[in-house]
């Protein structure tokens, strides 16, 4: 480019410009400025009511620092205050109440606790209704609070009571369907101790022998048929200061040395003559079937097998 033309072109961009310029507005005008003036009037609006809300449900759930509510969290774990509803299912480790309250587990139905094992499987259930307590279990043990000492037991086997004493206060006492094994049966201090079988026998055994004692009373064992004391070994020891055998027959000697059957009392005559002495001495006499009889003592033996009370006996 020469100079000519370089200087001819600087002059004409110096010149100014007679034409009037074209400004454009900077900025939202109209309808679109009331419409963003009305969502941002809105958005003000819902933050203002979202913070009063927020507000008024921390003032009614009570949160605090610690927890909302009757919940407070802390370093054991989750403390509850009140009585607490729980909608859904709740999985904890342990429950415990505190130190100066009961723990109470409230239910409009049943209330049901469950333990399963780590494939889920049930097994243990204790079911608390309105009309029983159901247990279901391997083994159900009652233990003592300060020793651990188990009071009561059950399984499929058996049944183990573990109390030093086992106290029944029905009116019709205790009744058992099949046999009872025990060391000790003893009634309350000033009540009788009464073994009854209605319908059936009444029998008592031990490899070592069967003890019954009255220490302060009588012993009394009445039957209405026969009663049999038995020993197929050994012998039946009678110790006392009298023994006494009531109501057994009385045979009268004669000459002829035959027996009749007279009254069953002790009180009568050796003699048909009322000129004869009383008899007050009497011999004890058994048959061969241990029929027991008394004959009146003389010289003699006066005891016969051929007696009446024997044969007819």
């Amino acid at each position: 480019m020469t100079r000519e033309q370089y200087i001819l072109a600087t002059q004409q961009n110096s010149l100014p410009r007679t034409e009037h310029p074209q400004f454009y507005p900077v900025g939202i005008y109209g309808w679109r400025k009331r419409c963003l003036y009305f969502f941002v009037l809105l958005l003000l609006v819902t933050m203002i009511v979202n913070l009063a809300m927020t507000i008024w449900i921390l003032k009614v759930m009570n949160f605090t620092v610690d927890g909302m509510g009757n919940l407070r969290v802390t370093k054991k774990g989750i403390r509850l205050e009140g009585i607490s509803e729980f909608l859904l299912p709740l999985y904890v480790k342990e429950i415990h109440s505190r130190k100066d309250s009961p723990l109470v587990l409230q239910s409009d139905r049943n209330v049901t606790v469950n333990a399963r094992n780590h494939m889920g499987q049930l097994t243990g259930q204790l079911t608390v209704g309105a009309d029983a307590v159901e247990a279901q279990c391997k083994r159900f043990e009652v233990r003592a609070s300060d020793s651990g000492r188990v009071l009561f037991s059950a399984d499929e086997d058996e049944i183990v009571i573990g109390a030093d004493r086992l106290k029944v206060t029905g009116t019709e006492g205790a009744v058992f369907g099949h046999s009872v094994e025990t060391p000790h049966i003893r009634a309350e201090p000033s009540q009788d101790l009464k073994l009854e079988s209605p319908t059936r026998s009444l029998v008592m055994e031990a490899p070592r022998g069967v003890q019954v004692n009255a220490a302060a009373g009588d012993l009394k064992a009445t039957c209405r048929k026969e009663l049999h004391l038995q020993s197929t070994e050994g012998e039946i020891f009678l110790n006392a200061d009298t023994i006494r055998l009531g109501n057994l027959p009385v045979g009268s000697f004669s000459s002829s040395s035959s027996f009749s059957s007279s009254s069953s009392s002790s009180s009568s005559s050796s003699s048909p003559s009322s000129s004869a002495p009383r008899q007050t001495i009497y011999e004890l006499c058994a048959c061969p079937n241990g029929k027991l009889y008394l004959s009146p003592a003389g010289a003699g033996s006066t005891c016969q097998s051929s007696s009446n009370i024997c044969l007819w006996s």
